[in-house]
């Protein structure tokens, strides 16, 4: 004869334990998501309520500083790579540079100093390139210069913008001072120097002084 026993109600303690022990067998530890898994599939839970309009709440003012954040940055890059706008608005406006207001942009300034030197005119040349130099930063809005501002002072500031020309900045001021004030006369090597300059900083990435 057969006795059928009458089963064990276990109490909470002895049920617990049970339980820990079935679930830490390896056939439940393998069907357990990893952390890769659960990071996915928070993912895509995310992505699916962000295109839903159905973010959580919790969520909400942390996606609105991120959304400022990476439009900071993007205007940013922007401002870095093509500068700020107005560009068109200013190389058409009078300007005053060095104690004279110029119209003409930069181009037509160097245009200008290209003529010169090919008859021979140092003196003007050399002014005229320094003159381009200036208005092509004023231009890409990288160095400003207000009424009044020297020649010396201009290459100042654009120097601590472009610290690796700063030297070259400081030897084209003075000599547009020579020919422009001291009636020294200028030299091809002179005008040479001053182009190669112009040239170097129409290309050149302006740095955020410190």
């Amino acid at each position: 004869m057969r006795f059928i026993g009458t089963p064990v109600a276990p109490d909470p303690d002895e049920a617990r334990r049970w339980a820990e022990a079935e679930l830490s067998k390896a056939a439940y530890q393998e069907a357990e998501p990893t952390p890769i898994d659960r990071f996915a599939r928070g993912v895509v839970e995310f992505l699916g309520a962000l295109f839903s309009g159905q973010v959580p709440a919790t969520l909400g003012p942390w996606l609105a500083v991120g959304a400022i954040v990476v439009l900071l940055l993007l205007v940013g890059v922007a401002i870095l790579i093509w500068g700020r706008p107005r560009t068109v608005v200013r190389s058409r406006a009078s300007v005053s540079l060095f104690g004279e207001d110029e119209t003409r942009s930069a181009a037509q300034l160097r245009a200008d100093a290209e003529d010169a030197a090919s008859r021979g005119a140092w003196d003007e040349a050399i002014v005229l390139r320094v003159r381009a130099l200036a208005r092509g930063l004023a231009e890409r809005t990288i160095v400003d210069p207000a009424p009044g501002t020297t020649v010396h002072r201009f290459a100042a500031d654009a120097g601590r913008i472009f610290p690796a020309e700063s030297d070259d900045l400081d030897r084209a001021a003075r000599v547009f001072d020579d020919v422009r004030y001291l009636r020294r006369p200028g030299t091809a090597a002179a005008y040479a120097s001053v182009r190669a300059l112009d040239e170097r900083l129409a290309t050149a990435r302006a740095q955020v002084p410190v």
